[in-house]
């Protein structure tokens, strides 16, 4: 059973804000279109009310960071039931998109609903969005099922977990729950499967091996952030919102991290020296040995007038080996994630560092 979610109004007296059911469920879809972050940062919407080749509608299409492709279907009307039966039928549709079927969706849906933005291409806007140079050289390897409902059945909630625990299903359910205090409006959401729960349930079931101790790291080129400072001063970094700075946290000190510059490639191997900090505590050495605030030694970097979570965060790292971005290592079959950080367990992953250390002459 998810955790249950309820609100107190605090005053001379306590009284609890009771939730009811969304007063149609369109809106809610509506919500979710125009910020899916409410359900998932990690989520570009690319599809509103999708065609199936079989006369139904997929409430939303998402993609993710990697280019995984998330159904996600509102319970509305239909039973409990009903909804994992057709979630598992649009999961066997959308396994067989190509990436021209997925533009075509995007476009359509830029058409319909964001007719200002409809010239820019599924490229542009998943750039954009991601903070990245281009798109990951394939989409839609993977899929996800996600039912939004304010409520289901144990019995439909228990078919769910058997999928999840018994065949690494990628399938789970967000459950939103509506409240009203006045003129206020307020949503809250909780999942029926911990995402990161299911995600490993997911992974184990398709086989993938041991992390191999070796860290990934996904570096950002960009206006405010240069490879060639991170190169010269040593440190990585990652910012513009929580979801892609939290993954520093995974790297433990004195861990090896080897870093890809997405669209360009591979450009360095180092340990890490600490934990992350935020731009405004981070400090570098200036040529006196004096630890000093990184904006007096580097000339762009974003702002460190923001909220907490949108800060850009730091790590230092001892390089063992780096190139400048022109020698950038790519080649076919090496490891991509759009993650800042991560310990992957897929076979590529052991692959691309055997072959890093192959091209840069690293023998441990």
């Amino acid at each position: 059973m998810p955790i249950e979610v309820g609100i107190w109004r605090l005053g001379n007296q306590i009284e609890r804000v009771n939730f009811s059911a969304m007063p149609s469920e369109e809106r809610l879809e509506t919500i979710l279109t125009d910020d899916i972050s409410i359900l998932d940062p990690n989520l570009l919407v690319i599809g509103r009310q999708v065609p199936t080749s079989f006369g139904k509608f997929i409430d939303l299409l998402a993609m993710d960071a990697d280019g995984k492709l998330i159904v996600i279907e509102l319970k509305r009307n239909k039973t409990p039931r009903e909804i994992v039966a057709q979630l598992l039928d649009y999961g066997s549709w959308v396994r067989g998109l190509e990436e021209e079927n997925i533009a075509d969706i995007f476009a359509e849906f830029q058409k319909k609903y964001r007719p200002r933005d409809a010239g820019e291409s599924l490229d542009d806007i998943f750039c954009h969005r991601f903070n990245v140079k281009e798109m990951p050289e394939t989409i839609n390897d993977e899929h996800e099922l996600l039912a939004v409902a304010s409520e289901l059945d144990d019995s439909t909630e228990r078919i769910i977990n058997y999928l999840s625990d018994e065949y690494g299903a990628a399938i789970n359910v967000a459950y939103f729950r509506f409240f009203k205090d006045k003129e206020n409006e307020y949503l809250s959401r909780v999942w029926l499967i911990d995402p990161g729960e299911a995600e490993e349930k997911e992974r184990k079931k398709r086989g993938e091996g041991q992390w191999n101790g070796e860290y990934y790291v996904s570096f950002g080129e960009g206006k405010e952030r240069h490879w060639a400072d991170a190169q010269h001063f040593g440190y990585i970094a990652a910012g513009g919102g929580a979801w892609y700075s939290k993954t520093l946290d995974t790297l433990e000190v004195g861990g090896r991290i080897w870093v890809n510059v997405p669209g360009e490639g591979y450009v360095g191997v180092g340990k890490v020296l600490d934990k992350p900090k935020p731009i405004t505590e981070f400090r570098l050495t200036d040529a006196s040995g004096k630890k000093v605030p990184i904006s007096e030694l580097v000339k762009d970097i974003p702002s460190p007038d923001k909220p907490s979570d949108q800060l850009e965060y730091y790590v230092p790292v001892q390089w063992i080996k780096t190139v400048q971005l022109s020698q950038a290592v790519s080649e076919l079959g090496f490891f991509g994630n759009q993650n800042s950080a991560a310990r992957p367990r897929a076979q590529k992953w052991n692959h691309t560092v055997e072959r890093l250390k192959q091209r840069w002459g690293i023998t441990d």
